[in-house]
């Protein structure tokens, strides 16, 4: 049973919320795909359509930094770090924002915007059209079987129980890395990827990095046979250490009074979930529970304490490989899942979810610090974005006066199917969600004698009737070279052909995708999903100041790439940011 799984299964919040050494180099396809690169926004522009991918780059003048650390907070909003900025610590996210380069204007250009999408992109610069990673789990659309984004059933966790739907290696992940470049000219490069999630682990390690990722059965952190055959010596002694038992009874509590947070929701409202830890501050990890056991580990991930362990792993990493501690630039990917398990639950409206922001913040001004004192200051770059953005709770929405609302999955179904059987006689014409799209029963469409792009034309007219749906788009609008219909850009970048629905639906600003009365999502074009921090600092190689340049996160892995004097990964559509001048005089 994969460990995200896992958690759905011991948090009943979570199940409601849900729709979240080196290895032997892997042959790497790259998929031909579709290769446009418009706005990242709602709508496509002339500026958008004028982006060009970057090629093989020169290095600065500055020798590369011994260490490049990349951060990912999952399910952060740009607008939660600003709209919290007055309270945050001094070296942690104010790190980047006071003394870094950060882009005010960063942008995700596909549709689709999920945890493992989001994670695959950042550090290979290629959207879903090209890497084939088009959502979390979605369906094989010949067969129906349900596919997760890392599966690999070749591979088991090393000491743990192994689900055939486990995320166990980047299989299928048709893209290669900024770390897949780099080992390849510099086998003697460490490329390490840590993240609560395994698909957040696995996507920014790439094909010839190493993953560890949270076991929720029992709070430690593992590999996969893909990578290895046991742990090092510096994991198993991490892991029988038991960090993550001095959690057991604590309480999370506010970081400042009360008054504080006025401008967020307050606990225990009707839409948060009250499930697992509950909904109320404080909360006491493993409440109920005589001794730590796989409810009291799974949940830790819906709290401050999963991000907190997440780095001491981390730290721990970074003593046992020796991470930059030579000439050859080593690459670390941490992923911080707490944040997204807080939001999906709570909204990131809530008063949960800013005092996570800010206990989070807390962390990683002394991770920063951390990192000063091990590697040296001026010897490692860091960069943080997040996978996702997020919406609004819409009970929460309604009550600003904003439209909102939910979408059932199974009762959109069931009413396009009546349209459907009322046009071409009874049948169950459309099957099930993939990802953010609809399957089709085939054979039915072939015996009635009828075009299958027929089929989908109509069912896209009739989707687009529903309330709460703002588009839907046929597999020949997603393979045409339309630039102008809205929306359709977006999504033509979420959709590679070989594995996505021919069917692919966008749900109405405001509204989500859910069967569930409580919790919130991500995953649609708009900006509260798509516009997320890209944060840098390392002065000598990135400068400081604040860009107000648009930008997409696929731009990230060329510059990485220009940085270390490396190609840019085969299937990156972005181009180099730009940056502002740079401690050793190199520009932009």
């Amino acid at each position: 049973m994969t460990q995200t799984r896992r958690i759905w299964l011991v948090l009943p919040l979570l199940a409601a919320l849900a729709a979240c050494g080196s290895p032997a180099p892997s042959k790497l396809s790259a998929t031909s795909g579709l290769t446009s690169t418009g706005s990242s926004g709602t709508e496509p522009t002339a500026a958008g359509a004028a982006r060009t991918a970057a090629g093989p780059t020169q290095a600065l003048t500055a020798a590369p930094p011994k260490l490049i650390v990349f951060m990912a907070v999952d399910g952060l909003p740009l607008r939660q770090v600003l709209g919290y900025r007055d309270q945050l610590q001094p070296d942690g996210f104010r790190r980047f924002l006071d003394r870094g380069t950060w882009f005010s204007n960063a942008y995700y250009g596909h549709g689709y915007t999920v945890t493992a999408a989001g994670h695959s992109i950042m550090l290979s610069g290629a959207y879903p059209q090209r890497s084939g990673i088009i959502g979390n789990e979605w369906r094989n659309p010949k067969t129906g079987a349900v596919v997760y984004n890392t599966e690999d059933t070749r591979y088991r966790y090393i000491n743990h129980e192994t689900d055939p739907h486990a995320g166990t290696s980047p299989a299928n992940f048709k893209a290669e890395t900024v770390g897949d470049v780099l080992r390849t000219v510099q086998p003697g490069s460490k490329v390490i990827g840590i993240s609560g999630k395994d698909r957040g682990a696995i996507l920014p390690a790439g094909h010839k990095g190493t993953a560890y990722m949270y076991m929720s059965s029992d709070g430690q952190f593992a590999s996969t046979t893909y990578y290895m055959d046991r742990h090092p010596a510096w994991v198993d002694a991490f892991n029988q250490s038991h960090v993550a038992d001095q959690f057991f009874h604590k309480s999370w509590t506010l970081l400042l009074p009360e008054a504080a947070y006025a401008r967020s929701a307050p606990d225990g409202q009707p839409w948060q979930s009250d499930a697992g830890n509950g909904n109320r501050l404080p909360a006491l990890m493993g409440a109920g529970l005589d001794k730590p056991g796989p409810k009291f580990y799974a949940g830790l991930l819906p709290s401050p304490f999963g991000d907190e362990l997440t780095l001491a792993f981390a730290r721990a990493a970074i003593e046992g490989e020796q991470l930059g501690a030579d000439a050859q630039t080593d690459i670390l990917t941490v992923s911080l899942s707490s944040h997204d398990y807080v939001n999906h639950a709570f909204g990131p409206e809530s008063r949960l979810s800013h005092d996570h922001l800010l206990r989070l913040d807390q962390y990683l001004q002394g991770f920063f610090q951390y990192l000063d004192a091990r590697v040296g200051r001026d010897n490692y770059l860091v960069t943080l974005t997040a996978d996702h953005g997020f919406m609004d709770t819409p009970e929460w929405a309604q009550r600003q006066g904003r439209d909102a609302g939910r979408v059932n999955p199974a009762q959109l179904i069931a009413t396009l199917n009546k349209g459907l059987s009322a046009r071409y006689g009874e049948g169950r014409w459309i099957t099930a969600f993939s990802a953010t799209g609809l399957l089709f029963d085939e054979s039915l469409i072939q015996s009635k004698g009828l075009r299958s792009d027929d089929v989908y034309a109509a069912a896209k007219t009739l989707a687009e009737q529903v309330p709460g749906i703002q588009a839907a788009f046929t597999r020949a609008q997603l393979a045409s070279d339309d630039t102008v219909t809205p929306y359709l850009a977006q999504m033509r970048r979420s959709w590679h052909p070989d594995v996505a629905a021919p069917l692919q639906l966008v749900p109405r600003q405001g509204y989500m995708f859910s069967s569930r009365p409580t919790g919130t999502t991500h995953g649609s074009p708009y900006e509260y999903d798509s516009h997320v921090p890209l944060l840098t600092w390392g002065p000598t190689w990135v400068g400081q100041g604040e860009v107000k340049d648009r930008v997409e996160i696929v731009d990230l892995a060329p510059t990485l790439s220009r940085i270390l004097g490396i190609a840019v990964p085969a299937q990156s559509q972005g181009q180099v940011l730009p940056l502002p001048k740079a401690a050793n005089g190199a520009t932009r």
